[in-house]
């Protein structure tokens, strides 16, 4: 996580991001949401949510073909579903809908955790139970010749 603002919002350490899955194309985290992921209204905030779906189509991108340079981003869509609150774990899925020879294609969805207690320190466990974000990107990537 080279870029600071990743640091701050997905750090390990600070929140328990943990990677769960990887495998070509396809990864998966899960976060306990903190303070620093809510809006005003105690939801997670929309410029984070954004934010996680650039990171996690770049990371698909990179499990694709385990390329170290993930290119820069052309278009990002962000679908807003539900909320997520303080203290819940959310699920980020991003997977690569297909790699070219200029453009990659990426989905990223941000689902709810159920069975976790806000109490409980772990992410592991429970089951998706509502997606919160549907996001799609679009990275512009150099051929790898």
């Amino acid at each position: 996580m080279a870029s600071p603002l990743y640091a701050f919002l997905l750090s390990h350490e600070t929140h328990g991001l943990q990677l769960t899955h990887a495998s070509k194309g396809l990864v998966r985290f899960r976060l306990r949401l903190a303070a620093c992921h809510l809006n005003a209204a105690g939801s997670l905030h929309g410029s984070v949510a954004a934010t996680v779906v650039d990171w996690a189509g770049g990371l698909a991108v990179a499990a694709w073909d385990l390329r170290a340079q993930t290119g820069v981003s052309v278009d990002i869509h962000v679908s807003y579903l539900s909320g997520a609150r303080l203290g819940q774990v959310v699920e980020v899925e991003g997977r690569v809908d297909r790699v070219g020879g200029s453009l990659a294609f990426t989905t990223v969805e941000i689902w709810k955790v159920d069975g976790l207690e806000e109490e409980e320190k772990g992410v592991e466990g429970g089951e998706r139970d509502g997606c919160v974000v549907l996001g799609r990107h679009t990275k512009y990537v150099r051929s790898r010749s």
